[in-house]
C-alpha cells in the first residue's frame, strides 16, 4: 500500500466503521483512482502530480455516508446528490483542502450555479463545476463506475457514460465530453 492509500485509509477509518459501506467506498474509489492513473499515463500529463490525484479520487466519495441511500448501504440524513458537499465539510478541518474542492465539483459533470437553482437541488446556488485539472480528471474518471454492489469495477463504456450524461441536458453532456477530450 503506497503513501497516498495509507493516508486514504485513514481517513476513511475515521469515518466508516468496517462494514459493507466501507468496503463498496474503498473499491468504488480505488477503481477512479486507478482510471485516473492509467489516464494521465495514457495522456503524459506532466502538469499534474500523479500523487494528489490519486489521494482525490481515493477521497471524493468520503461523503456519502452522510447520505440516505440504502441500496448502498448509506443510512444518513442528507439527499445523495449532497455526498459532495459533505466530503467537503469532512475534509476541510484535516487540512485536505484541494481534496475538499474535488468533492464539491465532482457530481456529475459538474453543475453551474444556474442548474442548481432552475432545478432546485438541495445544493448551495455556487458554481460547483470541476476547474483545477486534478478536479476535472477525478470527475471524470468517476463517471465510468457506478457503486452498485457487485459492479464496482465494472468500467462502463463511453457511449453508456454518455447518455447517462445527457440525461441531464446538453450542458452537462457537453461539460463531459469537454472532458472525455482532455482526459480519454
Amino acid at each position: 500500500m503506497n503513501r497516498n492509500e495509507q493516508l486514504a485509509r485513514r481517513v476513511i477509518d475515521c469515518f466508516y466503521p468496517a462494514g459493507e459501506l466501507r468496503d463498496l467506498l474503498w473499491t468504488h474509489s480505488r477503481a477512479v483512482a486507478d482510471k485516473v492513473l492509467n489516464c494521465l499515463k495514457k495522456r503524459n500529463m506532466a502538469g499534474i502530480d500523479p500523487g494528489t490525484a490519486e489521494l482525490a479520487a481515493l477521497l471524493h466519495d468520503i461523503g456519502i455516508i452522510r447520505t440516505d441511500a440504502p441500496s448502498i448501504h448509506c443510512h444518513g440524513t442528507l439527499p445523495y446528490l449532497a455526498h459532495g458537499m459533505a466530503g467537503a465539510a469532512m475534509l476541510r478541518p484535516l487540512g485536505l483542502y484541494l481534496c475538499a474542492d474535488v468533492c464539491e465539483r465532482h457530481t456529475g459533470s459538474g453543475l453551474t450555479a444556474k442548474e442548481i437553482r432552475d432545478q432546485h437541488l438541495p445544493l448551495p446556488a455556487r458554481d460547483l463545476t470541476p476547474r483545477t485539472a486534478v478536479e476535472r480528471l477525478v470527475c471524470y474518471a468517476d463517471k465510468f463506475f457506478s457503486k452498485t454492489p457487485g459492479r464496482l469495477t465494472e468500467e462502463k463504456p463511453l457511449e453508456k457514460v454518455r447518455a447517462q450524461m445527457e440525461r441531464f441536458g446538453t450542458a452537462s453532456l457537453d461539460r463531459f465530453d469537454a472532458l472525455h477530450r482532455e482526459f480519454g
